[in-house]
């Protein structure tokens, strides 16, 4: 026993594992299938595709903010109608290629972005996420009295007609695949890195993550900008489909209401939740909308009763069962003996 437990150990640390390489695989798969839409999907497949795209990255970025940085909200919204009103102007009013327009429109939510947060960072809890939804009212009653932008009645994104049906396809199928890509595989490089590790470490204790040398304040700033920047893109996207916006519809809460439902129901502070509680709500969505106000209490009541008696999702149950992650980004020590 003593000459065993003296034989020289090598230490290595395990960071994917065989079902994370079989998800990785069929991620880059997916991502190459939403490109090459055009060329196996109709429009209607397309626009549907799209609109899921969306629901992903959305929830996804308040994944970020809530089950990581902590910081809760109900106004991300915001940043997406500014970005969808940001295209728009550009497009319609300037005449800037709606395609590049859909990238320079990104700079209105990271502008933005950066006084929201000093205005929002000293509230806590529920003040914080209720002081988002009041950024984001104020977004919709700014942009329900601009002239420019044609006030309460909306724009609509006349300058599409210049490009022909499979042109609009082609570029519809790119955004689907930069969506998923910059949400999922961009959440899943960041959380592996070292600053994803700080992040890990402030969600589990953010006292204990500062006392070890986190700078809890400027990550966090970093994840809401980096946030609004994500909701902003698909603000962009979703809305240059839609060909119109108007304020009620850029700065809908419904967006940040799916989005809980989404993170909540699949699970918290995981990518695999998140794409869980994306399908669930997008089936429910197809098969039940049209029932109205009984299909969102049936929601909401579901929401409920996963808060209460399963915290981790339907994501964090499986992996009680089964650790099989599709997105590890756990480290593993791992020791082994060196041979004689």
């Amino acid at each position: 026993m003593t000459m065993v437990a003296m034989m020289p150990m090598q230490v290595s640390i395990r960071r994917q594992t065989a079902s994370g390489r079989v998800a990785l695989a069929l991620f880059v798969l997916a991502v190459i299938g939403l490109a090459a839409m055009p060329w196996w999907a109709r429009t209607g497949t397309i626009r549907m595709v799209l609109e899921l795209c969306c629901y992903i990255a959305v929830a996804q970025m308040w994944n970020l903010l809530a089950g990581y940085a902590g910081l809760v909200s109900v106004g991300q919204q915001a940043f997406m109608g500014a970005a969808g009103y940001a295209l728009f102007v550009l497009a319609q009013t300037f005449g800037i290629n709606p395609f590049l327009a859909v990238f320079l429109s990104l700079l209105v939510p990271l502008v933005l972005a950066v006084p929201c947060y000093l205005l929002l960072h000293r509230l806590d809890g529920p003040y914080f996420a209720i002081g988002t939804w009041v950024v984001a009212e104020v977004f919709r009653l700014v942009a329900s009295n601009l002239s420019w932008v044609n006030a309460g009645a909306g724009m609509s994104l006349s300058v599409m007609k210049d490009y022909s049906a499979f042109q609009r396809n082609i570029a519809m199928s790119l955004f689907c695949a930069l969506l998923v890509l910059v949400s999922i595989g961009g959440s899943y490089w960041f959380l592996r890195s070292r600053f994803g590790l700080a992040l890990i470490a402030m969600r589990d204790n953010p006292v204990a993550a500062a006392s070890q040398g986190v700078n809890v304040r400027r990550l966090r700033f970093l994840i809401y900008v980096a946030a609004a920047v994500g909701c902003g893109l698909v603000g962009a996207v979703y809305f240059m489909a839609q060909l119109r916006i108007n304020p009620p519809s850029a700065f809908d809460p419904m967006w940040s209401n799916l989005a809980i439902f989404i993170v909540m129901v699949g699970g918290i502070a995981s990518i695999e939740g998140v794409l869980i509680g994306t399908l669930i709500y997008f089936i429910a969505d197809r098969w039940f909308g049209e029932y109205g106000a009984s299909y969102f209490v049936v929601l909401g009541v579901m929401t409920v009763l996963v808060a209460l008696y399963a915290r981790t999702g339907i994501w964090g149950m499986i992996s009680k069962r089964w650790d099989a992650p599709w997105f590890p980004i756990r480290r593993h020590l791992v020791l082994e003996r060196d041979k004689p």
